[in-house]
């Protein structure tokens, strides 16, 4: 959904190659002059990593067709959901700025083990790398960096809780580690969930994001259903 922004511009020519196929699932939602709005499928990389396999990534792919496009943040290979990027280096400093002075607003949807009882509540806890475990994070009291999120219920199974999720801040990894601390860890998290996992993939989804757009201004806000 989206409110308040400029038309947007058309989308590439269909007969310009097409990027890598193994980045079948990314779906853009949004194209203008200031930046491209996608939703990353579970199982690709936000941007390029290591090795051959880190050559296909939603940026590569998206910059294959858009080549201003430059990152803003990103998602865990496993997270699906909206990401937005810039075009351009003013619009990459504008909105990157909107996401360190916390002027961006963000929702998740998640599947958690085991039944919540409360209907919503806040998780306040410091997290750092947990360095010997790399790539891991830790609630660290005493070392860690203040990390606060907040959920809400949305719905519940005899085995699981389906959670809203605002994070405030913005640590690596700090939704699947502050759902691990308060003892209910995202289905299907590879470093975080009990073995055996319960499920294909990661049932965490970027499913909200609002901010302002860099060139108007105004309040803009796209969403994503859950595709789980």
């Amino acid at each position: 959904m989206l409110s308040s922004v400029s038309p947007p511009t058309p989308l590439p020519d269909p007969r310009r190659p097409a990027p890598a196929a193994s980045a079948e699932g990314v779906r853009v939602l949004h194209v203008d002059a200031q930046l491209i709005v996608a939703e990353k499928p579970a199982g690709l990389l936000s941007v390029p990593g290591r090795g051959e396999a880190g050559l296909v990534n939603l940026a590569s792919h998206l910059q294959a067709m858009w080549p201003d496009a430059l990152v803003v943040h990103r998602l865990d290979m496993g997270t699906s959901g909206l990401m937005l990027l810039a075009r351009g280096l003013e619009a990459q400093r504008k909105l990157s700025a909107a996401f360190e002075q916390r002027a961006v607003g963000k929702r998740y949807e998640a599947v958690v083990e085991g039944v919540i009882e409360a209907e919503e509540g806040r998780i306040a806890a410091p997290l750092m790398a947990d360095w010997p475990n790399r790539p891991r994070q830790k609630v660290d009291v005493d070392n860690g960096k203040p990390s606060l999120t907040y959920w809400q219920v949305l719905a519940r199974t005899a085995e699981t809780t389906r959670l809203s999720l605002k994070p405030v801040t913005g640590r690596s990894h700090q939704l699947r580690v502050h759902l691990q601390h308060i003892g209910h860890p995202i289905r299907g998290d590879e470093l975080y969930a009990p073995l055996p996992l319960r499920a294909d993939r990661l049932l965490l989804h970027a499913a909200d994001i609002s901010f302002a757009h860099p060139a108007s201004g105004a309040t803009v806000h796209f969403a994503s259903a859950a595709p789980f």
